[in-house]
C-alpha cells in the first residue's frame, strides 16, 4: 500500500533470488486484485453494496497470497516488489475513500489515511535514496492493515447496527455521538489508532538509523 512500499521492500530477505521476469504467477495474482479495485469501485456506486463487499473482501484478503506464492516458488521478482505494497495502497485508499463517498465514514478519517499514506511514501522514498535507509515493517502495522481492510468491508455491509454511545453531540464522530451505526466503525478506529501509533514507531527508528548513518558518514 503507498504508505508501507519502503518498510515492506525492507521486509524482504537479503538472500532471495530476485529476477526481473515480469510474467510470474505472483505478478498475475497481483494484477487480478488491481483489476478487482474499478470493479468494486463502479459496483459501489452503482449502489450494489453487497457484490462491492464480495470483491473488495476478496481483493483485501488475497494481500498475502502473492507474497507467499513469489517466496515459495522462488519466483521473487523486483516487479513484484512493488506492485504488491502498491496494489495494498490503492486498496486503502480507495477504501476509505468508497465509504466516505457513500455517506458511513466522516470525510476527516479519510484525510487522516491518506495524509498518513502520503507522509510514509514521501519520506521513505527519501530515506531510502539518499540515506540508503529503510524500516521494516512491524507486526502492528500488519494487524492495523487488517482492522482498517475489515473495518472498511463491514461499513459497506452496514450491518449489525448498534445505538451510539451519546457521548458527544455532533455528527462527524460516529459511533461517539448518539446515533446508530454499523459495529465496523470501531474496527476503523481501532485500525487508525493503532496506525498513528506505527508510524511514530516509524519515525523514531528512521530518526535513529538516520543519526547513526550521519555520525558514520562524519566519521
Amino acid at each position: 500500500m503507498l504508505a508501507m512500499t519502503s518498510a515492506r521492500m525492507a521486509e524482504q530477505t537479503t538472500d532471495e533470488q530476485v529476477t526481473s521476469k515480469v510474467l510470474t504467477v505472483p505478478n498475475v495474482i497481483s494484477f487480478a486484485r488491481l483489476l478487482l479495485v474499478p470493479v468494486y469501485l463502479w459496483l459501489l456506486f452503482s449502489g450494489n453494496d453487497i457484490a462491492a463487499l464480495v470483491v473488495f473482501a476478496v481483493a483485501a484478503a488475497t494481500d498475502f497470497v502473492d507474497g507467499q506464492v513469489a517466496r515459495r516458488t522462488h519466483q521473487v521478482s523486483r516487479l513484484g516488489k512493488l506492485l504488491d505494497p502498491a496494489i495494498d495502497t490503492i486498496l486503502m485508499l480507495t477504501g476509505v475513500l468508497g465509504i466516505v463517498a457513500i455517506g458511513r465514514l466522516p470525510l476527516w478519517f479519510a484525510v487522516l489515511v491518506i495524509a498518513r499514506e502520503a507522509f510514509l511514501l514521501i519520506g521513505g522514498a527519501i530515506m531510502l535514496t539518499r540515506f540508503k535507509i529503510s524500516i521494516p515493517v512491524i507486526y502492528p502495522g500488519k494487524v492495523a492493515t487488517t482492522l482498517l481492510f475489515t473495518g472498511f468491508a463491514g461499513m459497506l455491509l452496514n450491518l449489525p447496527q448498534i445505538p451510539g454511545l451519546g457521548l458527544v453531540d455532533v455528527s462527524w464522530l460516529p459511533g461517539f455521538n448518539g446515533d446508530a451505526v454499523a459495529v465496523w466503525i470501531w474496527l476503523l478506529y481501532a485500525g487508525l489508532v493503532l496506525q498513528l501509533g506505527v508510524t511514530v514507531y516509524y519515525c523514531v527508528q528512521a530518526y535513529r538509523r538516520l543519526r547513526a548513518a550521519l555520525d558514520e558518514r562524519r566519521a
